[in-house]
């Protein structure tokens, strides 16, 4: 159980994408099996071990929903994302369904949280509550970073994501990462969205320019690591859903 902040937490699972690198033709990537259930079927189970009730676990749909939608029925609420528009406005989208009373958002990939234990998320949760943050971003210790963001640590405090094609050589000796899970103070995120501004080339929104507007403006955010890096597994091609369906079995 989330404790007592269980009543003001609620969920955001973003699973709209299509899956292109896995060649997902007839279903949303999240929905791709490994041990034999969709991926997000686990991360919806772990939030069901926490005491979520489906109106504060929402999911971001898109392509393909309806398969998402008979399979879930009414474990979870959704939202429609109908333009793919990046990580934040998934989030966005996803954060305005909530009930009213929800004040901390977290923000699941359904593609890279099957292996969340309900612990390490609870642990999340709770200390973006107690520190009193408006923004909290799960980081995680692997061994080949080399496709992967990096989370840079300036000696005056600041933090920041640098994307994988933006990396120093010795930013490319870093071996922490962002997850993509995060923990938002919900008005905060909800008044600064509006005004964020896309990433370049892409068009789109994303999640780590959060980070930089919270740092920008000298509010309160956080880095907490993920103890053990074997609960964070991205599925991104056809050999990690392998590697991730091998997992789930052993």
């Amino acid at each position: 159980m989330l404790n007592s902040y269980n009543k003001n937490t609620g969920v955001v699972i973003l699973a709209a994408g299509r899956g292109s690198r896995l060649n997902c033709q007839e279903m949303p990537k999240v929905m791709c099996e490994i041990g034999g259930k969709p991926i997000v079927e686990y991360t919806v189970e772990t939030l069901e071990k926490l005491g979520l009730p489906p109106e504060q676990i929402c999911m971001v749909v898109g392509f393909k929903k309806e398969k998402v939608k008979e399979y879930f029925d009414g474990r979870v609420s959704y939202a429609d994302q109908i333009e793919l528009k990046g990580t934040a406005h998934a989030a966005y989208t996803g954060m305005l369904t909530l009930p009213e009373n929800v004040q901390h958002v977290l923000v699941l990939g359904g593609d890279d949280s099957a292996f969340y234990t309900p612990e390490s998320l609870q642990m999340l949760v709770e200390k973006h509550i107690q520190n009193n943050m408006a923004l909290s971003l799960l980081s995680v210790e692997v061994e080949d970073p080399s496709l992967l963001g990096r989370v840079v640590h300036h000696p005056n405090g600041d933090i920041e994501i640098i994307e994988k094609e933006y990396v120093t050589p010795e930013q490319a000796k870093i071996k922490e990462i962002s997850t993509g899970t995060f923990v938002f103070e919900r008005e905060w995120f909800e008044q600064m969205f509006p005004k964020m501004p896309p990433l370049r080339k892409l068009g789109e929104y994303g999640l780590p320019t959060a980070l930089a507007i919270a740092r920008e403006n000298n509010l309160p955010y956080q880095i907490v690591p993920l103890g053990k890096s074997d609960e964070w597994f991205g599925v991104n091609t056809p050999e990690q859903l392998e590697e991730a369906d091998k997992r789930k079995q052993t």
